[in-house]
């Protein structure tokens, strides 16, 4: 299976810039290499190193991965990943690029490129044990290491969809990267979203003004969907529910409340760029 996702990897590698000078990269024996010879490696599960020499900033324990796997694969949160693949698809070309920028385990990208079958993906993030998972989400996914905060080692204008779910942002990066009339797909919690579970995970609820005002610079919302339904969840997947958040770091697994019913609450917004 390996030689597949390195072959998804091949197929993104004109997508990419080296985080060092800047110049494209192409494949190199097990690993990505741009002219000027800088070199990234590519894991034995397929996804590529690009943040060498940088200090990563996700804080994944194998633990946190192991339950965001498990308790994405009960379907629990299906109707999060079709309305994201639908606000995706909208105005998506045949044969276009979907860029998922916090791909954690590739969940939500997998979605998106069922739904658009002749699409490619590529997906960033600094964990990489979600990448590991990420890097086999599916046949046309590739993943790469690297920081949302910091500028993207992408060619400008590559892609023309943006992913944003659950993740931190960077709107001036999405912007560049986004080809004109592309779409940025950004799905978060509104204050209901597992309210049931509020005291045990500690989720902050997003603010939907200083969205606004960050994405407001470059992007204009089309269309919004309000995700929202009961989950009826046993012992187990509430745990892993509550194991698979960064609030994880702050709670003990035995804690966690028995089953119970949770609410799902999730906006999830398609944007157009505007010039900056």
């Amino acid at each position: 299976m390996l030689a597949l996702f390195t072959h998804a990897l091949k197929q993104s590698v004109d997508l990419l810039r080296c985080p060092k000078c800047s110049a494209g990269m192409s494949p190199a024996r097990g690993a990505l290499r741009c002219p000027a010879g800088h070199t990234f490696d590519i894991g034995r599960t397929g996804y590529v190193s690009l943040l060498s020499g940088h200090r990563a900033t996700s804080h994944d324990s194998p633990e946190m991965v192991r339950a965001r796997d498990r308790f994405l694969a009960t379907g629990h949160y299906s109707p999060i990943r079709r309305a994201v693949a639908r606000l995706a698809g909208d105005t998506f070309p045949s044969g276009g690029t979907v860029l998922d920028v916090g791909c954690g385990t590739g969940y939500y990208l997998a979605g998106v490129l069922d739904h658009l079958p002749g699409a490619r993906g590529l997906g960033l993030d600094t964990s990489v044990r979600a990448l590991n998972s990420a890097a086999r989400a599916h046949t046309r996914a590739a993943a790469a290491s690297w920081d949302v905060f910091r500028p993207f080692p992408l060619a400008d204008a590559v892609a023309d969809v943006v992913l944003d779910v659950f993740a931190p942002r960077n709107p001036a990066e999405f912007h560049r990267v986004l080809r004109a009339g592309g779409r940025l797909v950004v799905a978060r919690p509104t204050r209901r979203h597992l309210a049931e579970l509020r005291t045990a995970l500690k989720v902050d609820p997003v603010k939907e003004t200083r969205l606004g005002k960050a994405l407001g610079r470059y992007f204009d919302p089309v269309r919004t969907e309000h995700v929202t339904y009961p989950m009826s969840l046993g012992k187990e997947a509430v745990a892993d529910l509550a194991g698979m958040t960064p609030s994880a770091r702050h709670a003990r697994r035995e804690a966690h409340v028995p089953g119970t019913q949770v609410t799902v609450s999730v906006l999830v917004t398609a944007y157009r760029t505007v010039s900056p």
